[in-house]
C-alpha cells in the first residue's frame, strides 16, 4: 500500500509558510498601523480636528474674557459716573431736568439715521 506522507509537525507547516509570505504578512502589518495612525480613533487626523476645535475654543474665551472686562468697565462706570447715568435716563428712560420739555417725533417723521447725522 502507498502511504501518503503526513506531515506530523504543525510548526514546521507555520515555518514554511512564514518563509512563503513573510515579507507580505509584514507589509500588510506595517500597512495596518501607518492607516491606524492615520485615521484611527487617536490617528493624526482626529488629533488635527482636535487642534483645531481647541484653537476655536480658544478663540471664542478670549472673545469673551474681552467682552467681560468691557462689561465690568460699563458696570464700574456705572455704578460711579454721575453724567453716564444722567444720558441713560434721557436717552432710554426719557427722562428731563425739571423745566425742560421732552418732545417726541413719530418714528414715520424722522429722516434716516444718515441724513440726521449730516449737518
Amino acid at each position: 500500500m502507498g502511504a501518503k506522507p503526513v506531515r506530523t509537525d504543525f510548526g514546521d507547516a507555520v515555518s514554511d509558510f512564514v518563509k512563503e509570505h513573510g515579507r507580505a504578512i509584514l507589509g500588510l502589518f506595517v500597512l495596518a498601523l501607518v492607516v491606524h495612525d492615520v485615521f484611527g480613533a487617536h490617528g493624526f487626523i482626529a488629533m488635527r480636528r482636535t487642534q483645531t476645535e481647541i484653537h476655536r475654543v480658544q478663540k471664542d474665551i478670549d472673545r469673551l474674557n474681552l467682552e467681560n472686562r468691557e462689561l465690568g468697565q460699563q458696570v464700574k462706570a456705572l455704578k460711579s459716573d454721575p453724567h453716564l447715568i444722567e444720558k441713560i435716563a434721557r436717552e432710554e428712560l426719557q427722562h428731563a431736568k425739571p423745566g425742560e420739555v421732552i418732545i417726541r417725533i413719530p418714528q414715520s417723521q424722522q429722516p434716516p439715521a444718515e441724513q440726521a447725522a449730516k449737518p
